[in-house]
Parts: structure tokens; C-alpha cells; sequence
């Protein structure tokens, strides 16, 4: 049984924003680091953002300054802001519990169904 509801995502223009979000039960939170992967058709799947338990944050490379990652009070939902999108950002999007994220993110131990965000030009 998947942990995590993801919801958000959809199709907007080039430039616009979304959001999507991942709920899950306040164990995945402290224990993990949730972050959300994507991966594209015929790409390798790529970080994109995450929170660690203690609040620690790592992006990828190619949304930092347009996505943002926060978390819920409760620690039971987190969401990510994608601000800024580009076509390149079409992708399956993956809510996931990282063992770390600190430098980079280490091994992936739940994923999520995931979630589809298409951008158009």
C-alpha cells in the first residue's frame, strides 16, 4: 500500500505556475527526507526538491529559484510551489521517502504513484 496522496499538478502555459502536494502520515515526515522526483519520457528520473525531518532542504539544480518546498505545521502534508515552469518541467512527478538529503539524496526507499505535470510552449 502506497504511503503518500499526491494531488495537484495539471497543464498550464510556459511561465505559468502550479502546485502539487503530498500527504502522508506523520511517521514519513520524521523519519525520511520527502522529496519529489520526475522523470520525463525517456529520461532518467531526477530530484527535484526535499525536506528532510529536521527542516533541511535540498533542490536540484534546474528549478532552484522557481520551485519552493515547505511542509505543514503538523508534518502530515507537503507541497511544492512551481513558479516560473518551462516545457523541459513536463514530467511524471513523484512524492518519496529518501533515506537523506543533505549533498544529494540517498536511496529511495517508498515511492509514490505519481503525478503528471504537463507544461505547453
Amino acid at each position: 500500500q502506497v504511503p503518500f496522496l499526491e494531488s495537484g499538478g495539471g497543464s498550464v502555459q510556459s511561465g505559468g505556475s502550479l502546485w502539487l502536494s503530498c500527504s502522508a502520515s506523520r511517521y514519513w515526515f520524521n523519519t525520511y527526507c520527502i522529496t519529489w522526483f520526475r522523470q520525463a519520457p525517456g529520461m532518467e528520473r531526477e530530484g527535484v526538491a526535499g525536506m528532510g525531518y529536521d527542516g533541511s532542504i535540498l533542490y536540484g539544480d534546474s528549478v532552484k529559484g522557481r520551485f519552493t518546498i515547505s511542509r505543514d505545521i503538523e508534518k502530515t502534508k507537503m507541497y511544492l510551489q512551481m513558479d516560473s515552469l518551462k516545457p523541459e518541467d513536463t514530467a511524471m512527478y513523484f512524492c518519496a521517502a529518501a533515506a537523506y538529503c543533505g549533498q544529494s539524496w540517498g536511496e529511495v526507499k517508498y515511492w509514490g504513484q505519481g503525478i503528471q505535470v504537463t507544461v505547453t510552449s
